[in-house]
């Protein structure tokens, strides 16, 4: 608890705190004063609760601290800064500057201390769900003696309108997440005013209803914070502490102002806030050192945790499976030997899931209540919260944020699936996993016209072409079960998020492939038996393959030199060096894919794919009519020849 005695210096703290931020954002002429001013009380007394090493900064049973609202930018770097993080004074002078340690929203990776990468608003939210969803299953393998952390988010107003939060929240409830304690910066100030003139629900009454605990305070009142986050670490439940706050709180004419939300105050506005608070209007970054002192305080309580814990591993059983779970080793899977003519992907897939789930214990994931039909079930491994299987419901954009956190805890390789078309659900979190380079694996089935009869909202026709553009996200799309264990191979060692676009249908086993020819993106599938240089290349993914070396056999049985090159993952084609794409496309190139495609236009000369949406009814039946038949690609082909 809080010294009563000491409240002065914390004010102190405190006042230090929100200049320091105001400052960042004035030398940057650039950013949002107002929240890090509003949080800064909070912020201070956190600091006497929150368990962080800054020297061992992956320490596995740190407490994670998400910022929901990447408008608080200002106050996280300037919190790394003084707890003792690898984030200088110069580092926060250079705030939103390029190529600094601190960019304009907190990137993960990017800036020792920033646990995930929020981005959009509501994102932070279903990451902090995840974060506590790992250390709940983490606690349950190692034991509660090696992860008894908490998680901690800060999020505001404009996280809880974003429909993401009741999809998290509802889950965190419903698990009962005791680990997990939200403070909502409740300054009832958007951008464009007053909150109330599009947003007048009891958000108490709502977190009631989804099994939270609610706690209300005053957010400048040190003891009541200190007291609430007390009892929320003794709760049975996840806690939302609802913190009544002023924007800007410090500011003397801005303070309540929506103003005061995302423009720097002014270097007038400042200075008289600053007299008017004891401190000198003349200078700029400046910490009192008994502030300095005692924000250090939080580094020393969590190296003293940190050493604590470190004596508790050396004792225990589960130090060798701790072990394993950092550092998979991938040489232990052994994948299914196929022997089927024909299998779905999406089937073969939920065999290569469970082979990789028996010889790697931090491989978990689920669906989007769609495991029957995604073939995602771990079998006999078990339901969370004690076992490997992930139930999100029908929440798919929490679900991928969700498993953002899943990733960045550093005990688990998640995976995450629902159908192809329901992706678009999916995209801010995909995206922010891509920034962030982690490693998700995203299982999306029922890939294309194919699914047939559901008809043109469920056949995903430009989602492809859209999940290719997004950097650093590899999309695989396997023509066979053979193709897909290669592709899991590869897209396993990859320090980047891996998609497996899986069809419906069965799909004939063809010629088997080794890892090297997927790690280049694609490769020669079938060369022409006619001549040395063919005069067509077809290029192909998915179920589109079977269908290119049947026209490949129809076009050289018409005298047309032809090859077949099979393309699983686009992206890493593409990257692939000039000499090695020329030596696999030959003559005219006719690209073959049931979607959109127009990325294809990078490597062909014309494409077999979709030009508009899909219909329903039988899956052959609608290949045929959208013109995928060895006769139209024959037609096609030929066309281009001339």
């Amino acid at each position: 608890m809080l010294d009563e005695k000491e409240f002065g210096e914390y004010a102190l703290m405190a006042n230090s705190l929100r200049f320091l931020c105001a400052d960042m954002v004035e030398n940057a002429n650039s950013g949002h004063p107002g929240a890090p001013m509003g949080l800064a009380d909070i912020a201070v007394v956190l600091g006497y609760h929150i368990k962080l090493n800054p020297t061992n900064p992956q320490w596995i049973n740190r407490d994670r601290l998400v910022f929901s609202g990447g408008h608080a930018s200002a106050l996280v770097y300037s919190l790394l800064h003084l707890w003792g993080f690898d984030v200088s004074l110069e580092d926060l002078k250079s705030f939103r500057k390029f190529g600094s340690k601190t960019p304009g929203h907190p990137e993960y990776k990017h800036t020792p201390g920033v646990e995930i990468t929020t981005g959009p608003l509501g994102q932070g939210i279903a990451n902090a769900v995840g974060f506590a969803m790992a250390g709940k299953l983490a606690s349950n393998i190692l034991g509660k003696d090696l992860i008894n952390h908490k998680v901690y988010c800060l999020c505001g107003d404009g996280d809880l309108q974003e429909g993401i939060s009741y999809e998290a929240c509802s889950l965190a409830g419903h698990h009962n997440l005791d680990n997990l304690i939200v403070i909502y910066d409740s300054n009832n100030i958007t951008i464009e005013g007053d909150c109330n003139i599009a947003w007048s629900e009891s958000v108490k009454m709502r977190f009631e209803a989804q099994n939270w605990e609610v706690l209300n305070i005053d957010g400048h009142n040190f003891l009541e914070i200190d007291k609430a986050l007390e009892q929320a670490k003794g709760a049975s439940k996840p806690v939302l502490i609802i913190a009544k706050t002023q924007i800007a709180k410090g500011a003397q004419s801005l303070c309540g102002s929506h103003k005061a939300h995302g423009a720097p105050l002014g270097g007038q506005e400042i200075a008289i806030s600053k007299e008017k608070l004891g401190f000198n209007p003349e200078e700029k970054f400046f910490i009192p050192k008994t502030s300095a002192l005692r924000f250090k305080n939080t580094a020393e309580l969590g190296a003293l945790a940190n050493h604590t814990w470190q004596k508790i591993l050396e004792q225990s059983d589960k130090k060798e499976l701790l072990g394993q779970m950092l550092n998979p080793d991938f040489s232990k899977i052994v994948y299914p030997n196929f022997t089927q003519e024909t299998i779905a992907t999406r089937t073969s897939n939920g065999m290569i899931l469970n082979a990789i789930s028996k010889a790697l214990p931090g491989f978990i994931g689920g669906s989007a209540d769609l495991a029957p039909s995604n073939n995602t079930e771990l079998k006999d491994l078990g339901d969370f919260p004690k076992g490997n299987n992930l139930h999100f419901g029908i929440r798919e954009h929490a679900m991928g944020a969700i498993s953002n956190a899943l990733a960045n805890y550093g005990l688990f390789l998640p995976f995450c699936a629902t159908f192809f078309v329901f992706s678009d659900y999916m995209s801010p979190s995909v995206r922010v996993a891509s920034l962030m380079q982690s490693k998700v694996f995203y299982v999306w089935t029922h890939d294309s016209i194919g699914v047939g009869e559901d008809g043109a909202t469920h056949e995903p026709i430009e989602q492809l072409s859209h999940f290719r553009a997004i950097p650093n996200l590899n999309v695989f799309r396997p023509c066979d079960a053979c193709e897909n264990i290669a592709c899991w191979q590869v897209a396993l060692e990859l320090e980047a998020p891996s998609a497996f676009v899986l069809s419906r249908q069965n799909l004939p086993l063809l010629e088997k492939v080794d890892k090297e020819s997927v790690l280049k993106g694609a490769y020669l599938k079938k060369d022409s038996i006619l001549a040395k240089e063919a005069q067509i290349t077809l290029l192909a993914t998915g179920s589109e393959v079977e269908l290119a070396l049947k026209s490949a056999e129809a076009l050289e049985s018409e005298g047309i030199a032809t090859r077949v090159v099979s393309v699983p993952c686009y992206d890493l084609f593409l990257r692939q060096d000039k000499t090695y794409k020329e030596s696999l496309l030959q003559g005219k190139v006719l690209a073959i894919e049931a979607s959109r495609g127009l990325e294809w236009y990078a490597f062909a000369d014309g494409m077999v794919g979709m030009e508009g949406f899909g219909a329903s009814g039988k899956g052959d039946v609608l290949f045929k009519h959208f013109g995928f038949s060895v006769e139209n690609v024959v037609q096609v082909a030929k066309n281009l020849l001339k």
